[in-house]
């Protein structure tokens, strides 16, 4: 059964830094390119970063200089380092690998 648990979220004021880590089971991790994604309330689901089982990466403009996504395939963990945090990164990150399976998300809150 595939299952990603994502972790590292929390409470951070405007200009901190948090680390993400997403643990995955039940896939070839290696083989598959993984993203997080974020969903803030009331908005659609959106991809932030993603990585290549080469380590090509991606961002959105919106987090492009301030987040760095990286893996770990002997650990099958991504993870996602995030800087200069601001209020409107505030949201439930999750990360995939493509497929219909989710995990429950990390909430990540930056608020003075």
């Amino acid at each position: 059964q595939v299952q990603f648990v994502e972790s590292g979220g929390g409470l951070v004021q405007p200009g901190g830094s948090l680390r993400l880590s997403c643990a995955a089971s039940g896939i070839i991790f290696s083989i598959y390119t993984m993203g997080w994604y974020r969903q803030a309330p009331g908005k659609q689901r959106e991809l932030v970063a993603s990585i290549t089982s080469g380590g090509s990466t991606g961002y959105a403009d919106s987090v492009k200089g301030r987040f760095t996504i990286s893996r770990e395939n002997a650990k099958k963990t991504v993870y996602l380092q995030m800087n200069s945090l601001k209020p409107e990164d505030t949201a439930v990150y999750y990360c995939n690998a493509g497929g219909p399976f989710w995990g429950q998300g990390t909430q990540v809150t930056v608020s003075s």
